[in-house]
């Protein structure tokens, strides 16, 4: 019998297993292959938060959600519809976290239920029995079995037998699947290579003879080339395209995977990766490399923020250019380094010791995670300041189809200007009216100087006159003011005015117009608008929120709820941008966040807006 196909606008999928068979690079293929099909694709990577935790753990789920669609995918969604799961209580995590549909399909390997070990089959049996209390549709499959028919050790072939099912249930181009593989297994040999492939077409082949059902998502034809890639890979190519051709850092998660990307492509560009021996020499190398006249970037995470800020300040101080990339994760301290929190916003903003303004830009998806590297090297370097790129785990290891750039020679860096001095020019000779002041090269013929980072005057000497100490926090400041006035108020998605607007930040941006959408189909008056720069902030927000009867932050960080024991409106901690929010416009700004170590669900959100209008007396 031809099996039943069901046709759907969109789809989501749950790869999960213990750590270390493979879930996450089988989800890595399988979006990938469904971008480069024409799908809209989000995925977001379930990584435990130790490196081997122990096997057979539900705090152990290690994985990849995949929500493929017929147009443009946003975010992860709410729910995943068809899940793979190595074993039973790795399913249990997510079961336990609501991550599944009330009737999802899932694949669940079936070994455990005859296991020579009788607290794994009574574990397998008690795991049933809670899943059993829902309306799943739990389909067994022979995984182990049927993988040891081509490999010895079937924790290395699981994986590939479960990309081989889901291909052919989501009908998915094999061709497409091959070439995945072998540019995945590139490093590989043809034999491992091969292997892969036997293993995918082993679980086409059992799904074909055993599944009476496919899905249908269909792919959109582009007419514009795309390309496929994670957040971070975006930010590297964006560094090359930028025409930055040096950056260090020290290995931290979940911002490592830049210098691997970079590593394979930098050198192609004339560019040089440098692997520090610790978080202070990697910052301290970008400098002396800006300060000799390129404009570098040094790429951490919270913990490495931390270390790193001493050196910022010099950075400022001496106005050398600087790019800082922050891949956010959970804190503090060094907190959940796999899990995604948009925590550090008030550090980079507030982290170094006195005065020490710099430029925030928070990217919002992965293709803004390539051209906020081009906007970050040339504001640093035209305004001779930090810039700060905040993205978080979500964006790092998401992959998502865009329009392939077109490159621009005007995003390149310029050649600096290695000719004399004009006479009795000083190194810090601010314009009066902008702040700006000449950067000076080491081996410029007239422009030798010493550069400290003490308080210094405009020929750069050490200076603690009260009035020389006034003028170099002015000038500094003054630059932000005058940046401020090239920004854009931002959009308002929806109509122009209403009864709430729902501002966000970073990677909450789809899933938040998801939830907006959703409410507004429902009748509700809301807006939502999202903020690129967060320092300066960007112009007309005061005159925006204006027009609203509430304005209501959206964030990954956390914020007290006033029903809370002893939490009063007056000690009640707000979010993040909610609290500069309310500092900057004197506008009664609320806030609704959300940490739990995993991307907002529009569903949440949507409840959040609900509750809103409830507690606002407006609906």
């Amino acid at each position: 019998m031809e099996p039943e196909v069901l046709h759907c606008s969109e789809h989501t999928v749950e790869v999960v297993s213990d750590s270390g068979e493979g879930a996450q690079k089988c989800g890595q293929i399988f979006g990938s292959v469904s971008a480069k099909m024409g799908n809209g694709v989000w995925t977001v990577e379930i990584i435990p938060a130790e490196i081997q935790p122990p096997a057979r753990n539900a705090a152990g789920a290690s994985g990849n959600r995949i929500r493929i669609g017929t147009q443009t995918v946003t975010n992860w969604g709410d729910r995943a519809n068809v899940v793979v799961a190595f074993n039973e209580q790795v399913l249990l995590a997510r079961h336990r976290l609501e991550a599944l549909a009330e009737d999802a399909v899932i694949f669940l390997e079936d070994m455990w239920e005859k296991h020579e070990d009788e607290k794994v089959r009574a574990e397998w049996q008690a795991g049933l029995e809670e899943l059993s209390r829902a309306r799943y549709r739990i389909i067994r499959v022979p995984m182990e079995e049927i993988c040891l028919t081509v490999v010895d050790d079937a924790r290395k072939g699981k994986n590939m037998f479960a990309l081989g099912l889901l291909c052919a249930v989501y009908t998915r181009d094999m061709a497409k699947v091959k070439a995945q593989i072998v540019h995945q297994f590139r490093s590989k040999s043809d034999e491992v290579r091969e292997r892969n492939i036997q293993l995918v077409e082993l679980g086409v082949r059992w799904a074909e003879e055993h599944l009476p059902f496919r899905i249908q998502v269909p792919p959109t034809e582009s007419d514009r080339p795309m390309v496929v890639m994670n957040g971070n890979e975006a930010v590297g190519m964006g560094a090359m395209a930028a025409g930055m051709d040096y950056m260090a850092m020290y290995p931290i998660t979940p911002a490592t995977s830049v210098s691997h990307y970079l590593a394979e492509a930098f050198h192609k560009a004339g560019g040089v990766v440098h692997q520090a021996e610790d978080e202070i020499a990697a910052v301290g190398c970008a400098i002396g490399a800006s300060f000799a006249g390129k404009v570098a970037f040094t790429v951490t995470s919270g913990p490495g923020l931390a270390l790193k800020t001493e050196f910022i300040g010099l950075a400022t101080m001496t106005e050398t250019p600087l790019v800082v990339v922050d891949v956010q994760r959970g804190g503090p301290s060094t907190g959940l380094p796999t899990k995604v929190e948009q925590a550090d916003l008030l550090a980079a903003l507030f982290g170094q010791p006195g005065d020490a303004p710099k430029v925030i830009i928070a990217p919002a998806t992965i293709e803004e995670c390539f051209h906020s590297m081009i906007t970050a090297r040339r504001i640093a370097e035209a305004f001779r300041c930090v810039v700060m790129v905040l993205t978080d785990a979500n964006l790092a290891t998401g992959v998502q189809p865009f329009p392939r750039p077109k490159l621009d020679p005007r995003w390149q860096a310029r050649q600096p200007d290695q000719g004399p001095v004009p006479k009795d020019t000083r190194p810090y000779e601010w314009d009066a009216r902008s702040g700006l002041s000449r950067r000076f090269i080491p081996g410029q013929p007239e422009g030798m100087f010493v550069a400290t980072g003490l308080s210094h005057d405009e020929a750069s000497r050490v200076s603690y006159v009260a009035a020389t100490n006034a003028l170099g926090l002015k000038m500094r400041s003054r630059k932000m003011a005058v940046l401020s006035e090239t920004l854009k108020p931002p959009e308002v998605r929806g109509d122009r005015s209403g009864d709430l607007l729902v501002v966000g930040w970073g990677s909450t941006k789809g899933a938040i117009e998801e939830a907006v959408d959703r409410a507004r189909a429902k009748g509700l008056k809301v807006s939502s608008t999202h903020l690129t720069f967060l320092a300066p902030m960007q112009p007309g927000l005061k005159e925006i929120f204006s027009r609203f009867k509430k304005v209501m932050t959206v964030e990954i960080n956390h914020s007290d709820e006033l029903n809370d024991p002893f939490v009063t409106k007056e000690n009640r901690r707000l979010s993040q941008l909610c609290w500069l929010l309310r500092a900057h416009t004197l506008v009664d700004v609320d806030c609704w966040s959300r940490c739990f170590g995993e991307p907002l669900r529009p569903d949440h959100i949507f409840g959040g807006i609900e509750r809103m209008f409830t507690k606002g007396g407006q609906r």
